[in-house]
């Protein structure tokens, strides 16, 4: 994947922080309405109503400090996956460079490759399948 690919497949820390508001620290069925979720995420994050209900509709005036994403992500139990997303396209580009390198036997490397790749994205931390990151 090139790098440019990359960046825009990246999620913005303002969207990542509304979707993980909506999606993990209140979720529809744990409160009634729109406005008593953004209470409820409100209360959980140890934030002003107010400031959760702009992260909530990510108002595009807001900057989110490093200490809130930091909460977000304790809060609901996920990771902003910028870090993750470098090392998958390091692994693609790896795998990449093995499959083009292959001269006559291409089953090799391409085998190397595919265990590379499923080895990394099942490995803790890459947004396997418990942690559910949004990508």
């Amino acid at each position: 994947m090139s790098e440019k690919m990359s960046e825009k497949s990246e999620m913005s820390e303002l969207a990542f922080a509304s979707n993980a508001m909506r999606t993990r620290i209140a979720p529809p069925g744990t409160a009634g309405s729109k406005a008593e979720r953004i209470l409820a995420a409100a209360r959980a994050l140890r934030w002003k109503p107010s400031r959760t209900r702009d992260v909530w509709y990510a108002d595009p005036r807001v900057s989110l400090k490093p200490g809130e994403l930091r909460r977000i992500e304790h809060v609901s139990g996920i990771t902003y996956g910028r870090e993750e997303l470098r090392s998958v396209d390091h692994l693609i580009a790896r795998a990449d460079a093995l499959i083009v390198g292959a001269g006559a036997d291409r089953g090799g490397p391409l085998r190397a490759a595919l265990l590379t790749l499923l080895g990394a994205l099942d490995s803790p931390g890459a947004g396997g399948r418990d942690e559910g990151s949004p990508r």
